[in-house]
């Protein structure tokens, strides 16, 4: 779980990039600007929802438990 995990969220950080390359590319010398920039964005919510969901469920399944924060006595 914890490489899915790690997995998706360099998947959302390599949306947003691309996102952040397409803001500073599209619409330059004279081109038109292309949607690409919010489709970027739009597959890095559907990621972030996608992964918060598979953490709900497997909570759910109990593949996963809160630790929680040792307190110290």
């Amino acid at each position: 779980m914890k490489y899915f995990i790690a997995a998706a969220l360099v998947l959302i950080i390599g949306a947003l990039a691309s996102a952040g390359v397409f803001l500073m590319r599209d619409g330059r010398d004279g081109k038109p600007k292309t949607s690409n920039m919010m489709r970027a964005l739009a597959v890095r919510v559907g990621l972030s929802v996608l992964l918060f969901l598979c953490i709900l469920l497997a909570y759910k399944m109990g593949w996963i438990r809160p630790t929680g924060i040792p307190i110290e006595r």
